[in-house]
């Protein structure tokens, strides 16, 4: 349970830090597609856009706390997920989207360079 808590608020920490440095509104993107939306614990939602033109994948996540909007994400299909991967200075960001039997199943990791900060079970909505 301490472990638990221990990483809630490091990512909530880390999402109020990152909103404050880079302020980017974490809303709907008029030129993307929305093409998965997770729903994590503590009101904490994910969405992974594309865009049309360059086909670009967003980073757009809202929770109590803040909103953090990243760019320039990469994809790697595993077969049995989407794996989605952003990076932010020091920080990784890994949304996977499951597939298959899996398919409303969904997971927020993020790490720096050291260690593993949060690693998160969460389901897909919509």
């Amino acid at each position: 349970m301490k472990i638990l808590l221990k990483r809630s608020i490091s990512l909530f920490s880390l999402a109020i830090c990152t909103s404050l440095y880079f302020s980017r509104a974490a809303s709907a993107d008029s030129t993307a597609d929305l093409i998965l939306s997770l729903k994590c614990p503590n009101e904490y939602t994910v969405n992974i856009w594309k865009r049309y033109s360059s086909g670009e994948f967003l980073y757009r996540a809202t929770g109590p706390l803040g909103n953090l909007s990243l760019g320039k994400g990469t994809i790697e299909n595993t077969g049995a997920a989407q794996v989605y991967q952003f990076k932010k200075g020091n920080y990784q960001y890994r949304v996977i989207g499951g597939k298959g039997d899996h398919k409303n199943e969904g997971a927020l990791e993020i790490s720096n360079d050291i260690r593993s900060i949060l690693s998160q079970a969460c389901t897909k909505e919509g």
